[in-house]
C-alpha cells in the first residue's frame, strides 16, 4: 500500500514533535543543579546509624538510632570529630573548585514600601495654634509650616532609589553625578546645615523617665499616641518634644517600623538647644542608613525622607529646557503641592519619562532668595550680630572716634549654631554685613568631640583637617558617633564581645563567616579600630583592612594577610587607608582574592592577619 500525503505528514510531524520532546528532556536534565555535599554530622550518622541497628536488632528502628547517633556526637570531641570533618571538607573543596560560581540575583524593587508620609504630619499641621506654630519655629522646623505636599509619588521614589548612590551620597541621573550635602537638605527642606551633630545614643538612664512617659517599648514611640498630644493645645516643653519625635518619625526620619524610635529621645532632653542641632547632616546621615539597609535585606521598607529626594529632582532637572532661570525661593518645600506635582509627572510623561531633562540645579542656586524672616526658621535672632551691624552703619553715616572703629574692626568669636542664616549661608556679600563677618570666629564643629580650635567661619580649611572629626560605630544596629578615642572606649564597652582583640606586630588567627562582610579588630595597645573587609567577586572573596579614623589623619599601619590551604598560600603586604567607619559598596584599591575553592568546609575564609605600629615600616608604605 502506497501511503499518501497526508500520512507522510502526520509521521513527519510525530517525528519533529519527538525529536523537540528529546532536547527538552536533555535540557531539563543538564539543568539540574549539583547536589550541595553534606556535613560532618551526616557522614558520621550514616556510619553510626548503620553499625547500631546491626548491634541492636531489639530497637525501634531508625528513629532511636538517629537519637542515640546526635547523643554520640555531642559527646564527642573535636580529635574524635576530625575525621568526619576532614572527610567533609574535601568533599566540599572539590565541590566548590567544580561548581559554577553562583551569580547572586539583584533585588529588585517592584513595590515601594515606606513609612515617610509628609499626608500625615500635613493633616496635624493644619490643626496647630498661632502658640504652637510660634513653638515650632523657635525650634527651627518652621519650614515645615509651609509643607504642602500630601503624597510621595512612589515611581519616582523607585527611580531615584536605583540611582542612589550611598557610598558617594551622590544621585547619578541625566548622565551627571549630583552630590548630596547638608546644604542641599537646607535648601529643599528648610532645616539648619550647621551647628552641632545630632547623636541619639547614650546611657539609657537618661531617657529613663522619658521613655515612661511616652510609654516607649521595644518597638518604638506609638505614632498615635504622639497625634493626641499634639491635638491639644498646650505649647510648652512637651508639646515641642513631641512634635520633633512626629514629625521625624513621619517624615524627616522615618525608620522601617510603624513606630516612632525611642533613640531620638537622647538629644530631646533639652529642648532650648533644639535649633542649634546640624538637621540637615542628621536627615541626609540618616536617609544613607536606610537605603542601605534595605539594599541588604535587612529591612522591607525604605526608611529615610524620601520626600527630600523627590522634591530636590523637581528643582535639579529641568523638563522645560534651559531657558532663562527665574530665582527660585526657599526652602523649596512651600513651592511644590498637589496641583504643581501633578503638573510635572505630567511633563516627565510627555517627555518620556524620569531623567531627559536638564540638570539646573547649581545654576539655580546662584540666584535663589531668602525670605526677608530667615530667622523665623532658624530660632531666634541674635543680639550681638545685629547690634555690630547696626553700629558699623552708625560709624559711616555720622562719624566716629578712633575707639569706636577699632571696637568695630575687633574680631568677633561665638558659636557657629547662634549665627544668623543669612551669615551661615557663606554667601553675604553685601558691603557692610561683609566687614563683619569677616571677622567672625567660632569654635570648630568637631568641639563636642574634643577639638578646642577656633577657626576663621568664612576662609577656613580646618574642617578638612581636624583629627576630631567624628567617627560611627561599624556595627550596623548602633547609631553611636565621636571621636577616634571616644569610639574606641564606645567600642571596648558596649560591644567587647563583637570583635577581635589583637597585639601589634603579632600573628592573629581569623575566621570571617559566608553571610559577613567584615571583622572589627581593636588592638590592645592603643584600642585603635580596624576593620577586615570581604567583598564578593566572580571567582572569590576579596579582603582588606581599613583603619577607623578621620580620613585626614596621616597615620598608617602595615598589615599581612595570608590564606593557606593545604601546600598553596596566599598572602597580601600593604597599608591601611583611615575611613571613618565601615562603608558599603567600597571598592579597595589593595586587596587579596582569595578563590571559592581557599573556602573552608563551612565556607568560612580562614586567614592569618599581623598588623603593625611601627613608624619606620609605615614610612614606606605607599600613601
Amino acid at each position: 500500500m502506497v501511503p499518501n500525503e497526508g500520512d507522510i505528514a502526520t509521521e513527519k510531524r510525530k517525528a519533529e514533535e519527538q525529536v523537540v520532546s528529546e532536547e527538552k528532556r536533555k535540557k531539563k536534565k543538564k539543568q539540574v543543579a549539583t547536589p550541595r555535599p553534606a556535613c560532618s554530622w551526616v557522614y558520621f550518622s550514616r556510619e553510626f546509624i548503620k553499625e547500631y541497628i546491626a548491634s541492636h536488632p531489639e530497637s525501634s528502628g531508625l528513629k532511636a538510632a538517629t537519637k542515640a547517633a546526635s547523643d554520640a556526637w555531642k559527646s564527642m570531641s573535636l580529635e574524635e570529630k576530625a575525621k568526619y570533618t576532614n572527610r567533609a571538607r574535601e568533599v566540599w573543596d572539590n565541590y566548590l573548585s567544580t561548581a559554577p560560581a553562583r551569580t547572586p540575583k539583584p533585588r529588585k524593587q517592584t513595590k515601594l514600601v515606606t513609612r515617610c508620609s509628609p499626608g500625615r504630619l500635613f493633616n496635624v499641621l493644619q490643626r496647630l495654634t498661632p502658640e504652637q506654630k510660634a513653638a515650632v519655629m523657635s525650634m527651627g522646623f518652621g519650614s515645615l509650616l509651609g509643607l504642602r505636599c500630601r503624597t510621595l509619588r512612589r515611581s519616582l521614589c523607585l527611580w531615584l532609589l536605583e540611582r542612589f548612590n550611598t557610598t558617594r551620597c551622590s544621585l547619578e541621573i541625566c548622565g551627571e553625578r549630583i552630590p548630596l550635602s547638608p546644604k542641599d537638605v537646607e535648601l529643599v527642606m528648610g532645616l539648619g546645615a550647621s551647628g552641632k551633630d545630632v547623636v541619639n545614643s547614650g546611657p539609657d538612664d537618661l531617657i529613663a523617665v522619658l521613655r515612661h512617659s511616652y510609654n516607649a517599648s521595644n518597638r518604638g514611640i506609638s505614632v498615635r499616641l504622639l497625634e493626641e498630644r499634639l491635638a491639644a493645645p498646650e505649647a510648652g516643653e512637651d508639646f515641642k518634644r513631641s512634635f520633633v519625635l512626629y514629625a521625624l518619625g513621619t517624615l524627616l526620619s522615618p525608620t522601617a517600623r510603624l513606630d516612632v524610635s525611642p533613640s531620638f529621645l537622647h538629644f530631646l532632653t533639652n529642648m532650648d538647644v533644639v535649633h542649634q542641632y546640624n538637621w540637615g547632616k542628621f536627615l541626609l546621615d540618616r536617609l544613607v542608613r536606610e537605603v542601605s539597609r534595605f539594599r541588604q535585606g535587612k529591612q522591607r521598607a525604605v526608611g529615610g525622607c524620601l520626600l527630600f529626594l523627590q522634591l530636590f529632582y523637581y528643582e535639579s532637572i529641568s523638563v522645560d529646557g534651559l531657558g532663562p532661570l527665574a530665582a527660585a525661593v526657599v526652602p523649596c518645600l512651600s513651592s511644590w503641592g498637589e496641583d504643581e506635582i501633578t503638573e510635572r509627572e505630567k511633563r516627565e510623561r510627555k517627555l518620556g519619562g524620569y531623567g531627559l531633562g536638564e540638570v539646573i540645579f547649581k545654576e539655580r542656586c546662584l540666584g535663589m532668595e531668602y525670605p526677608e524672616c530667615r530667622d523665623q526658621l532658624d530660632g531666634p535672632p541674635v543680639d550681638s550680630i545685629s547690634m555690630g551691624v547696626e553700629r558699623g552703619l552708625l560709624f559711616e553715616q555720622e562719624g566716629g572716634t578712633q575707639a569706636d572703629e577699632e571696637q568695630i574692626d575687633g574680631e568677633i568669636t561665638m558659636d557657629e549654631g547662634d549665627m544668623p542664616a543669612f551669615i551661615r549661608s557663606k554667601n553675604v556679600v553685601c558691603g557692610d554685613i561683609a566687614v563683619v563677618v569677616d571677622s567672625v570666629r567660632v569654635p570648630c564643629r568637631n568641639k563636642e568631640y574634643g577639638c578646642n580650635e577656633t577657626v576663621d567661619y568664612m576662609n577656613s580649611d580646618h574642617d578638612e583637617t581636624c583629627t576630631y572629626a567624628p567617627c560611627s560605630c561599624p556595627l550596623l544596629d548602633c547609631n553611636f558617633v565621636g571621636s577616634s578615642d571616644q569610639l574606641s572606649l564606645h567600642f571596648s564597652s558596649k560591644h567587647w564581645d563583637s570583635g577581635r582583640r589583637f597585639r601589634y606586630n603579632s600573628p592573629l588567627a581569623v575566621s570571617v563567616g559566608m553571610n559577613e562582610q567584615f571583622l572589627v579588630l581593636q588592638a590592645e595597645d592603643d584600642g585603635v579600630l580596624f576593620l577586615l573587609n570581604k567583598g564578593v567577586e566572580r571567582i572569590g572573596n576579596t579582603v582588606m583592612i581599613t583603619c577607623i579614623g578621620p580620613s585626614s589623619s596621616k597615620e598608617r599601619f602595615l598589615y599581612d594577610l595570608e590564606s593557606v590551604r593545604g601546600n598553596s598560600s596566599l598572602r597580601l603586604k600593604s597599608a591601611t587607608h583611615n575611613f571613618p567607619g565601615w562603608l558599603e559598596d567600597f571598592h579597595p584599591t589593595d586587596f587579596l582574592l582569595i578563590p571559592f575553592c581557599f573556602l573552608g568546609s563551612s565556607g568560612h575564609i580562614n586567614l592569618d592577619v599581623c598588623i603593625w605600629n611601627s613608624a619606620e615600616l609605615c614610612a614606606d608604605c605607599p600613601s
